[in-house]
């Protein structure tokens, strides 16, 4: 099942770049209406609660103007912002809100903020109307400070909107957040915390309650998350996973077990929010544009947004390719640190421009020394020695397969390839054999482009080809004949 409606929708509009967004429930009778705001790319929800003009807003994403545009459609004034905890995987703009609104952030009293905000507690409430509250319960987990709010109605619970502790069919990872020698004991705390949240908080709200979490399908937020807007506690309790557990210890041995890799941006972004972000239109307007084709200085790190094929025909010495694409902030977080400062080139203003809001919504325009479009002609070879690459020459090549670990596991597409998965490539290229040309691959040719363009960077005498999606034609060309 991919999706259930509980209550009236209407079709998605695109309310900026990278928003959709959703009326998810309305209640004429109590006098408050929930609207949903999605970014795919990050695969994250941004939920508005309106009541008698007013609004609060949980887990705000950076861009805040489709806020600040809804706000002003419903001729509604931002009076809180709610933080469900500090988010690893992009920035969140509550401090920005709060400055230009006044509204008021309510966050964990265990987050230890270092903006203005009203900490809070279990059992805490924030009244809306006469018949309509927000009451707080503390769901350790996915991080020690979680929180979940719940609308109540009447004093009956009608939604919990679970930050990042309760997901679609899945739980949060409780790895994102703990960092240093003993994160394995840290990780272990948090998992066993978040048994508890599920069994002692979420389990016993009635099975009609709503779920909104902050993050969908796509998210390394967590593993297995379904592609769906909303469910409830009911379909949860019996088909998500996390609560078909028998014991503490099966939970936590299933919830550890082969973690994705973690982005390097994560850490950064969990301290940015905590400390709170600067205004978002402010910062990307300090972001310098170059005329095209300019000279950047020795040894600066540049990277190339341009697709795979422009590349390949218009090659930037020793830059990193890392595509505009759905998941582009995020592998673009994981291949470069935050503390690296770098240049931008793209095909044109326009994508750059795009480039830049993206970078924004993980916290790194900063990082951007500067942006310029990029158009000499330099070719990339496509062969190897002079010759296409052929699996019954496998063995005179250095394979690299860098998809990730399970997908490796789960079928081999060259059998001689050695799996360094992409996220861990900048620290293993001592690994990387140099004594033969070197040929990379994944499954889509995106992850290959990325870490065939840091293998050049890192040896550039070395021959090296990105078979990109081509793998799958020459498997299929180069496959046995059965007949």
């Amino acid at each position: 099942m991919n999706r259930r409606h509980f209550f009236r929708t209407t079709t998605p509009v695109v309310a900026s770049v990278f928003f959709a967004r959703k009326t998810l429930s309305a209640r004429a009778t109590g006098g408050w209406h929930i609207e949903q705001f999605f970014d795919k790319g990050l695969a994250q929800f941004t939920y508005a609660i309106l009541f008698n003009k007013k609004l609060i807003l949980i887990d705000p994403a950076r861009d805040a103007r489709p806020f600040y545009d809804y706000a002003a459609a419903q001729k509604a004034t931002i009076v809180g912002i709610i933080e469900t905890h500090p988010h690893a995987d992009f920035i969140s703009s509550h401090a920005e809100i709060q400055r230009k609104t006044g509204g008021k952030i309510y966050v964990s009293e265990k987050l230890n903020a270092q903006y203005p905000h009203q900490p809070v507690k279990e059992g805490d409430r924030i009244p809306l109307t006469e018949k309509v509250q927000l009451r707080i319960i503390e769901t350790p987990g996915h991080s020690p400070d979680s929180i979940s709010v719940i609308l109540q109605e009447n004093g009956t619970d009608r939604v919990v909107f679970t930050g990042d502790a309760l997901l679609f069919g899945d739980v949060g990872r409780p790895d994102l957040r703990e960092y240093g020698s003993n994160e394995n004991e840290q990780r272990t705390y948090l998992a066993k915390a978040l048994y508890h949240t599920l069994n002692e908080k979420y389990a016993p709200l009635n099975n009609e309650v709503i779920v909104y979490p902050t993050h969908g399908a796509g998210s390394l937020c967590g593993t297995a998350i379904r592609n769906v807007t909303s469910s409830t506690i009911g379909y949860e309790k019996q088909n998500n996973h996390a609560f078909h557990h028998a014991t503490e210890a099966a939970f936590v041995s299933a919830l550890l077990k082969e973690l994705p890799f973690i982005p390097g941006y994560f850490p950064y972004d969990v301290e940015l929010n905590r400390s709170g972000a600067a205004d978002l239109k402010e910062n990307i307007t300090k972001v310098r544009s170059f005329p095209v084709n300019h000279p950047v200085p020795h040894n600066a790190t540049v990277v190339d947004i341009r697709s795979r094929d422009v590349y390949q025909h218009s090659y930037y010495t020793n830059a990193l390719n890392v595509p505009d694409g759905g998941k582009f902030e995020t592998w673009l977080g994981t291949v470069i640190p935050p503390s690296q400062k770098f240049y931008v080139i793209g095909q044109d203003n326009s994508a750059l421009d795009v480039a830049i809001k993206k970078l924004a919504k993980i916290g790194y325009e900063t990082n951007i020394e500067g942006v310029f479009i990029y158009d000499l002609k330099k070719e990339i070879p496509t062969f190897l020695d002079g010759k296409p690459f052929k699996l019954k020459d496998a063995g005179k090549y250095t394979i690299i397969d860098v998809r990730n670990p399970n997908e490796y596991k789960a079928g081999k597409l060259i059998a001689s390839a050695v799996n360094i998965p992409l996220p861990y490539l900048g620290k293993r290229l001592s690994a990387v054999p140099t004594d033969k040309p070197v040929v990379v691959h994944c499954a889509s040719g995106y992850r290959s482009a990325i870490a065939a363009s840091i293998l050049r960077k890192q040896y550039p005498g070395l021959q090296i080809l990105d078979l990109g999606e081509a793998i799958y034609q020459i498997q299929k060309e180069e496959a046995p004949d059965t007949k």
